[in-house]
């Protein structure tokens, strides 16, 4: 099997639109993780994926009968712009279905290269059904992403190029896997030539599709996928594409989203390139391998499959990547409703970062605070934090894996409270350094009573925060005088109609 895939990856015509890309070292990652961390860069394809490989060797090997009704495909996206431009190089018609579901940027490119679009269903799965059913209306040729021999060929010319680019021995490749062309392919041509070297698969957890495969024995179809790295999200691994990897595939690796999170900004780090979630599977993938393992002084190659990010993905990406990384602590702490409580409970924190304070009055004894807490990398402070926090008394809850707490809760804290009296609402901008917090905090002492509280790091040089303070009408005097002497820049809320409408 594998020496005729090698023929077809050496004969493969990938370069009429495709470039050879850089294999360039991340240093930055390199360093912190004690390994060798080399990025093939399929991000910077014509396509921004290494898609467009498969899709033209296959398409430019179709004969002139096969040519003349056009080809159509089913595909999330990266594969789409792949055979776009490749029936627009060709001067064939192309006709692309893909799930609805599809971030526009993918859609947008789709119609850059002048194919036809239909958009239909939620999934891949869904897409590839009408597509299959629409090939046989039309008679056109039905262009696979994935499980087909020249697809698999023309993705393996990946490896090729690895194995020429990298000057020493390389101990694993670590691959996204979606429904398998790519890691056949490279599968196909290292382990041929080069067996020693280990071939990874990646996978998110919510789209295992090879994993339960290669647990079960057999291809398995998902009862369902998540999309977040949409660019995998196949539930059945390819017919033709298991064949391979169930017998060269040495390891199959699942990564959770915040993970992936982490490793997007991993790459940007190094390259300063924004991958798109399934682009960043493999560094996550290697992250994972190298702590499981303990794993010093090795050579690792990491499929930077993809760049087609939706811009606004960006924020939740930033939002997570800290918590992938467990360099934050989200906690829930109870605390006393009193004057000064708020601050004795950020002094026990101490001058660790606090990258989020969420909190509403709700009562006249205890405070459920929100908060999110700077770790060093790996959370290995986390428990001695939590412990510290105890031994002062406060109920502490860890909501670090909490996908609830992280995805919805941290934004619902707050509300309306009818026994707030005299309170007025300040924005603040606070300098973002550790102490500045604090620093405002003990200004404030036990004077007033903190009855509101919203602060989230962005990451700029100042952080915004919206305070609500009870200031009975004989201390506004006093109160103008500390918000003068704080010398933070602050705005002055308490008539703002969005106050009135959800929080007064």
């Amino acid at each position: 099997m594998l020496s005729n895939y090698v023929k077809k990856i050496l004969n493969s015509r990938v370069y009429d639109v495709a470039i050879e890309t850089p294999l360039d070292i991340a240093e930055n990652l390199s360093s912190r993780i004690n390994n060798r961390v080399y990025l093939k860069r399929e991000d910077l394809q014509p396509v921004f994926s290494f898609k467009l490989r498969g899709s033209y060797n296959k398409i430019s090997g179709l004969s002139k009968e096969q040519r003349q009704n056009g080809v159509i495909t089913a595909s999330a996206g990266n594969h789409a712009q792949g055979v776009a431009m490749a029936a627009q190089k060709l001067n064939i018609k192309g006709l692309i279905v893909m799930p609805k579901t599809t971030p526009n940027i993918k859609v947008e490119a789709v119609k850059h290269w002048g194919a036809e679009i239909v958009l239909h269903g939620n999934t891949y799965d869904n897409a590839l059904e009408h597509a299959l059913s629409l090939a046989q209306q039309r008679n056109m040729v039905f262009i696979h992403a994935y499980d087909d021999p020249d697809v698999i060929a023309g993705q393996g010319t990946v490896a090729t190029e690895i194995l020429r680019q990298c000057n020493e021995p390389i101990d694993a490749i670590f691959v996204p896997v979606g429904g398998g062309g790519l890691i056949a392919g490279i599968c196909a041509y290292v382990k041929y030539l080069r067996p020693e070297i280990k071939i990874i698969g990646v996978e998110p957890e919510d789209a295992p599709c090879l994993y339960e495969a290669m647990k079960a024995g057999e291809r398995v179809i998902l009862d369902q996928v998540g999309i977040f790295a949409d660019g995998v999200a196949v539930r059945q691994i390819g017919e033709e594409t298991f064949k391979i990897a169930q017998q060269y595939v040495d390891q199959v690796i699942l990564v959770k989203i915040d993970e992936i999170c982490a490793a997007i900004k991993d790459i940007f780090d190094d390259t300063r390139s924004i991958a798109e979630p399934a682009g960043a599977l493999a560094v996550a993938g290697i992250k994972k391998y190298v702590a499981q393992h303990k794993l010093q002084d090795q050579c690792f190659v990491a499929i930077d499959s993809g760049a087609n990010m939706n811009f606004d993905r960006l924020r939740h990406v930033a939002e997570r990547a800290e918590l992938g990384e467990r360099r934050e602590a989200i906690l829930c702490a109870t605390i006393p409703e009193q004057p000064g409580s708020f601050r004795k409970f950020c002094d026990t924190i101490g001058l660790r970062g606090i990258t989020e304070f969420n909190y509403r009055y709700s009562g006249p004894e205890i405070a459920q605070v929100f908060c999110g807490i700077k770790v060093p990398e790996g959370g290995g402070e986390i428990d001695t934090i939590i412990d510290k926090l105890r031994q002062h008394g406060y109920a502490i809850a860890d909501l670090t894996d909490n996908e609830m707490a992280k995805l919805h809760i941290r934004y619902m804290v707050g509300g309306r409270c009818s026994q707030v009296c005299d309170e007025r609402l300040i924005r603040f901008e606070f300098p973002e350094r550790p102490g500045a917090l604090l620093r405002f905090l003990n200004r404030i002492g036990e004077r007033w009573n903190i009855s509101l509280f919203h602060y989230r790091n962005h990451g700029a040089a100042y952080g915004r925060v919206l305070v609500g303070v009870q200031i009975p009408e004989n201390d506004n005097n006093q109160f103008q005088v500390f918000l003068s002497e704080l010398g933070y820049s602050y705005h002055e809320e308490t008539n703002n109609p969005a106050y009135k409408l959800f929080l007064k």
